[in-house]
């Protein structure tokens, strides 16, 4: 018997509705347990504002039971998401801006009538160039007698790994993956320094915060009431404490890349006009995969050439620096995303099905792999043949630099480590990549003693 749809594995926590999939569209099921508040949400008004100030992600409704369910009450059509990330994928000021998204619709909410019942980053995806909430269900009507709900779940989610790494300043992104529900109140505490606690917004939504939740673990009926104006103020205060908090600057081995690379005898012009007459050649590309993307100049050439990107990197202080680039000038087509490409980004949360792998997620029409593979090859002794299967399950056609043992780059990276890697040689890269690519064309760049190929996944 055929299955008639698809349920997300991540939408079973909540039973006002689910997101499935069928026939390759995506869908979100409305249960009857949820009519209240959706009508609310619909009829006061909420909703258009929000899609109209592109806070939240709009949707059609149809009139079609597709799952066949006695539960449900409508069947909406999002706007499709192209690339789901997570928050350990976020650079701190881009998790910094989803807090703060999330906190303006809390307040929109309480505005008209209503209050966010979730706040996750989950509820929050990359959508034309910046951060959208997602979750039309996470709306209920406000009532005056309850707390809101949601208040540990922002401080755990949110307020934690933005505080760690504003008070470390380290990128701390991991941690996210090792508490992907949030950081728990009591592990934040115990890292913070001491001096957090002469900052009023820290002591009291973390310090005090986790004394309280720790007391209430033993008692019942003892929730806090909150009413308009407190709710007001909570948001106002988390706000505040947000906004003050500064992102990790440290200098990197990857920070001055561009400004070292440049001083190369036109290596990055060469190299930019060799890429850039490539992909002009290829009208069909659409989205493109630009993998160690450090501050993102090459994926900007695909990005003007109206081809989505997305563009990763292992150095957060790069990808954050790419992301405020792409939001001071308003650009559309790059999503950043911080990805270790020799340890991506696990697959997480019940039966490892709730969060996919990067893997299982990035695919694209075309991927860049410049400078990179001496990277994980010398630096992380990943084998050419490991390389060309990863990069063959990402995209159909590549663009790769091989960057030659005599290239002062890798001398460097040998100066720390023994010489062990014999078959690092062109022929033994091109022999291994030719098992599931075929070159269409190669490019000596200019002065560098490194060549460009441009390549097309075999097709068994």
């Amino acid at each position: 018997m055929s299955i008639p749809y698809f349920q997300h594995p991540s939408s079973f926590r909540d039973p006002s509705g689910f997101v499935f999939e069928k026939d390759n569209v995506v869908y979100r099921q409305v249960n009857q347990v949820y009519k209240q508040h959706f009508d609310f949400f619909i009829g006061c008004g909420l909703y258009e504002k929000l899609v109209k100030e592109q806070l939240l992600i709009p949707h059609q409704q149809i009139n079609e039971n597709l799952t066949g369910s006695n539960d449900r009450y409508a069947t909406l059509i999002p706007a499709p998401v192209e690339f789901i990330s997570f928050p350990w994928e976020w650079s701190f000021d881009m998790l910094k801006d989803a807090a703060l998204l999330t906190l303006r619709l809390m307040k929109e909410a309480i505005a008209s009538g209503m209050i966010l019942k979730d706040a996750t980053p989950y509820n929050i995806q990359w959508h034309n160039g910046k951060f959208i909430f997602i979750d039309t269900l996470s709306f209920e009507k406000y009532n005056p007698d309850e707390p809101w709900i949601a208040y540990r779940q922002f401080c755990e989610s949110f307020l934690s790994p933005l505080l760690l790494m504003h008070y470390s300043r380290q990128s701390l992104q991991q941690l996210c993956v090792a508490w992907p529900e949030g950081i728990p109140l009591t592990v934040t505490r115990s890292l913070l320094p001491w001096r957090s606690k002469w900052s009023f917004h820290t002591y009291l939504h973390i310090h005090l915060h986790a004394n309280i939740s720790k007391r209430k673990t033993n008692k019942t009926g003892t929730n806090t009431k909150f009413s308009k104006q407190k709710m007001r103020n909570l948001t106002g205060s988390l706000e505040m404490l947000i906004k003050k908090l500064k992102a990790p600057d440290m200098a990197t081995a990857w920070s001055e890349y561009y400004d070292e690379a440049s001083k190369r005898n036109n290596y990055l012009e060469d190299k930019k006009r060799i890429i850039e007459r490539w992909v002009d050649e290829l009208p069909e590309i659409k989205t493109a995969a630009d993998l160690g993307a450090n501050e993102g100049e090459f994926s900007e050439i695909l990005a003007l050439r109206a081809i989505k990107t997305i563009a990763t990197d292992s150095d957060a202080n790069c990808i954050n620096k790419l992301y405020n680039r792409i939001k001071s000038a308003g650009k559309k087509n790059i999503q950043p995303v911080i990805a270790d490409l020799s340890n991506p980004s696990p697959a997480v949360g019940f039966g490892n099905t709730e969060r996919s792998s990067l893997g299982t997620r990035l695919h694209a029409d075309l991927c860049l792999a410049l400078a990179l593979i001496h990277h994980l090859v010398i630096g992380k002794n990943i084998s050419f043949e490991m390389m060309a299967r990863f990069l063959s399950g990402i995209s159909k056609k590549l663009i790769i630099e091989f960057v030659p043992k005599s290239d002062e780059k890798v001398k460097l990276m040998l100066q720390s480590k023994k010489d062990i890697y014999s078959v690092y040689t062109k022929e033994s890269f091109e022999q291994a990549f030719k098992k599931h690519f075929r070159t269409e064309k190669q490019q000596d760049i200019a002065g560098s003693g490194r060549t460009l190929y441009l390549m097309q996944r075999n097709e068994e």
